[in-house]
């Protein structure tokens, strides 16, 4: 059985649809950063109730969409031990999901809550919670290696939806491509190699959805871009 086998069935089996610790696409263990590392204790002495730790990809084995955001927020993901479960940004992801089939509940309130994504994916560009929710150049470059190793598994043709330049880097980063040939906008599209597609969007974070950067209408014309893309795929198209 090959490693993309072994991997899905065990993620398959996962009751919540997070990732297992498997130390390639995910460690739960990971302390490569030290900042991030250290400040993670420093979060469980004052918030022993927290998941606080490297939070997992949450979704689908086998999605055809797959976004990817930022990093887990203090009160949020690290929290919850789920991506976006808990965050401010997590009000509009998941409503949005929901709203094009690609998540069986609007509203995301803890790990296990039975909510199921549906033929889509959730990771993270960096998995630990950073100070100020604001990761390192050197923080993100280190913790690529998971993303990679994640889309090194796709096998057929899927969305990459990036919420934020930051992402959108990382993805390139992970795909080693060069970043001066595919620029970061809100609703930009890039055709990639095997099929695949990257769409941006701005990073749905309260300090964007309140200042009216990103609007429900933005967000929910980016998904729905994403829905007739991967019915294309799904008929052959």
């Amino acid at each position: 059985m090959s490693a993309f086998a072994l991997r899905s069935r065990s993620a398959e089996q996962s009751p919540n649809g997070l990732w297992p610790s498997d130390g390639n696409v995910f460690d739960r263990t990971c302390t490569a950063c030290p900042r991030l590392a250290n400040f993670l204790e420093e979060i469980r002495s004052k918030h022993p109730s927290y998941y606080s730790a490297p939070v997992a990809p949450f979704g689908d084995v086998n999605a055809r969409l797959i976004v990817v955001g930022l990093a887990p927020g203090l009160h949020g993901a690290n929290a919850s031990g789920r991506p976006f479960t808990g965050d401010h940004a997590g009000i509009l992801l998941y409503r949005t999901l929901n709203k094009f089939g690609f998540a069986s509940a609007p509203v995301s309130t803890s790990k296990d809550d039975g909510l199921k994504l549906i033929n889509c994916r959730i990771s993270n560009s960096v998995k630990c919670v950073p100070p100020q929710n604001k990761p390192l150049p050197a923080e993100i470059h280190t913790c690529n290696r998971f993303l990679r190793a994640e889309l090194q598994m796709l096998n057929r043709p899927t969305v990459l939806l990036a919420l934020g330049s930051i992402a959108h880097n990382a993805v390139l980063r992970a795909l080693e491509l060069k970043p001066s040939d595919y620029k970061f906008g809100h609703a930009a599209e890039y055709p990639l190699a095997n099929g695949h597609v990257l769409l941006d969007s701005y990073h749905c974070s309260r300090y964007n959805t309140q200042t009216r950067r990103l609007t429900d209408a933005m967000f929910e014309n980016v998904f729905s871009r994403a829905r007739s893309l991967i019915d294309d795929f799904l008929r052959g198209v």
